[in-house]
């Protein structure tokens, strides 16, 4: 059983990196809409489209008061928590397989 606690531990610590390379994608799109960037600039374009599939289904459900967008910040919060329940919970399995 050690080895699918091996495999748990690298999954959980492969993971634990994804949420918070792609927390830091969101917050690279939000600081390119406060500015006028060129949407032809192929960083731009890769941060809207890897963006733009989670971020369009919160856009409809949240209101924008104000004009000000605030589905990445829900995006980011969300993500914050999955990273604090399911990492430590796949971590702890694998420490109880080993």
């Amino acid at each position: 059983m050690f080895v699918v606690g091996n495999f748990l531990r690298a999954l959980a610590g492969l993971l634990n990196w994804a949420l918070w390379a792609y927390i830091w994608i969101l917050v690279a799109r939000a600081v390119i809409s406060w500015v006028s960037a060129d949407p032809y600039n192929p960083i731009v374009q890769f941060l809207v489209r890897s963006t733009e599939p989670v971020l369009r289904p919160v856009r409809r459900l949240l209101p924008l008061p104000g004009g000000i967008d605030f589905s990445p910040l829900v995006v980011i919060l969300g993500l914050v928590f999955l990273q604090q329940f399911l990492i430590p919970s796949l971590l702890d399995l694998a420490w109880r397989l080993k």
